[in-house]
């Protein structure tokens, strides 16, 4: 698995475990919708550390919590 995946994986895991919408996660984030959709199909290639931050501030968890799962162990290499 990619980085962009493991990031759109953990996105919808802790949606999940708060019983939140997409949505509802933009509006406690500060962001637009469509930034976290994109972060979570094919548009966006890179999710910027900025908006993971600020969905981790929406969250109340820290950046570290954020990447703390098995999803981030052996991502694929992305430099090929």
């Amino acid at each position: 698995m990619n980085a962009k995946t493991a990031v759109a994986r953990r996105i919808h895991a802790l949606c999940l475990e708060r019983d939140i919408a997409i949505n509802a996660l933009a509006n406690q984030c500060g962001i637009a919708p469509s930034t976290i959709y994109s972060m979570l199909n094919t548009k966006s290639k890179n999710p910027g550390i900025v908006s993971i931050q600020k969905i981790c501030d929406g969250l109340e968890i820290s950046v570290r919590e954020f990447f703390d799962d098995p999803l981030f162990e052996n991502l694929d290499p992305e430099v090929k």
